[in-house]
């Protein structure tokens, strides 16, 4: 819902919207604490307080959040089960509402819920419309004309389209203008409910998109807040993030153990973390800690760990960063060995570079790096014809049969993540990321780097989401 929003005279421009009516030492990592039990009530407590944090979070980081109605698969045993019950429900209603004398006792029920629904969808200024829905939708009269045989089904129906039009975001003119054409009260009752569901989710979305602002200038402290209340009451809860955090202080203690002038005579291995002691200098930063961690997010290896507890909001996320990043390390190793094999002039034909990246790209779109092989098979079968179809162009000769099979080769084997070429790529683009990452990094048109030039739009935008994901985790 949403995507069809326009600009309306009457003011409703929202399709949500109801009409007018620092660096510091690495600190010391202490014991975990003992096992706490807890109750029913306080793990239930916990639960709402995560899902909460989850759904702010996912509104601050993700721009086209939008909660969508659950549909289920039309041949699902919940689908067909829900069904069922629907149509069970709504049968009933109707030999109700048919029998003579009528029973109106679901219905009333329905009406009920439709004044709340109804209720729901006012904003704090509509105070008129509200009375007048209180007025129209008394429950209290209404039982009583239902007692006295004096209910009028049709006339509450028509004030109840009548207030969904002057509520309803323009998209959902057409299906409430739809409803008037009704005459069966159980059947104009079901799709009145069924409008009022999108209603709904219209109203969420666009409370949604006004609440964003809010939580972007608040979200670090309400996570932090958040975080620490959680920790109060499972203070054992963050085994995964230690250890990550360990795995990442002991890589960045002994690249700056290898950083330092003697360390390239040194036969010592590195020094032990055990937390900020002595004033050593082989004690990293607790930035350059925290951005060591953030980088082996992007080579974390599916169903061999646990991933750290304070990142389990973004790991969808990051893990698709962490795809992409795959599949541009792999599409950069195929140019690069295609280039060496087919030389400048083939290389610089028009359109030969965005053919094989495209190429290349569609075929390895979805596959886990569990599956590069055989993608890799067909990619080199395209890539070959490819060069011959460009060659022919050129008038230049086919390659050999061995250069064809050289260059099959030379692409099948970037399969193998221990491959040369596909070691050095991917080293250029995690240093590139890292540097895109980092708070005092800089990134322009000359940190780019060498050989990647075909892959730069793509890799620019992985960097962005990557960067943007790391911020809000850092700050």
């Amino acid at each position: 819902p949403g995507d069809e929003r326009s600009p309306r005279p009457d003011g409703a421009e929202e399709a949500g919207r109801p009409r007018e009516s620092g660096e510091e030492a690495l600190p010391a990592l202490s014991p975990a604490s003992p096992p706490q039990i807890l109750s029913m009530n306080e793990l239930q407590e916990i639960t709402d307080e995560i899902s909460k944090l989850t759904i702010a979070h996912e509104i601050v980081l993700n721009g086209d959040f939008k909660p969508q109605m659950v549909n289920f698969s039309p041949d699902s045993l919940e689908n067909r089960v829900k069904e069922t019950l629907h149509k069970a429900f709504w049968d009933s209603l109707k030999e109700q509402i048919s029998a003579s004398p009528p029973d109106y006792t679901q219905a009333i029920q329905l009406l009920q819920e439709i004044k709340e629904a109804l209720l729901s969808l006012l904003l704090p200024r509509h105070n008129q419309l509200r009375s007048q829905i209180e007025e129209a939708l008394d429950m209290e009269l209404i039982r009583q004309e239902a007692e006295h045989g004096a209910l009028d089904i049709h006339g509450l129906t028509t004030y109840i389209l009548g207030t969904m039009a002057m509520l309803c975001a323009p998209v959902r003119d057409e299906e409430v203008q739809g409803l008037q054409s009704l005459t069966d009260p159980a059947q104009l009752l079901r799709e009145i409910f069924r409008v009022l569901d999108l209603m709904k989710m219209d109203m969420l979305n666009f409370t949604i998109e006004s609440l964003r602002p809010h939580l972007q200038d608040h979200s670090v402290q309400y996570e932090q807040k958040k975080f620490q209340e959680l920790l109060d009451k499972l203070p054992n809860s963050l085994d995964h993030t230690t250890e990550w955090l360990r795995k990442a202080a002991a890589e960045a203690s002994a690249s700056l153990l290898q950083s330092q002038p003697h360390s390239a005579v040194s036969s010592s291995p590195p020094i032990p973390l055990q937390g900020a002691v002595g004033g050593s200098t082989t004690v990293p930063s607790f930035m350059s800690v925290l951005n060591q961690g953030y980088m082996n997010l992007l080579c974390w290896e599916p169903g061999q760990k646990e991933y750290p507890e304070t990142l389990l909001m973004d790991q969808a996320r990051l893990q698709q960063i962490q795809a992409q990043v795959n599949q541009l390390t792999i599409v950069a190793a195929v140019l690069l060995v295609t280039s060496g094999m087919c030389g400048s002039t083939l290389f610089g034909s028009p359109g030969f570079v965005a053919r094989l990246k495209l190429v290349t790209k569609v075929l390895l779109e979805g596959l886990s790096c569990t599956r590069y092989e055989e993608a890799l098979q067909d990619i080199s079968d395209q890539v070959l014809q490819e060069v011959s179809r460009t060659l022919s162009q050129l008038d230049y000769p086919d390659f050999t049969s061995d250069k064809r099979a050289s260059l099959k080769g030379q692409i099948k084997s970037i399969a193998d993540k221990s491959n040369a070429v596909r070691h050095v790529i991917e080293q250029r683009i995690h240093l590139f990321l890292s540097l895109f990452i980092s708070p005092d990094g800089q990134n322009s048109q000359k940190d780019f780097p060498k050989g990647l030039d075909a892959i730069q739009e793509e890799l620019q935008e992985v960097g962005r989401r990557f960067r943007s994901v790391i911020h809000h985790n850092r700050q």
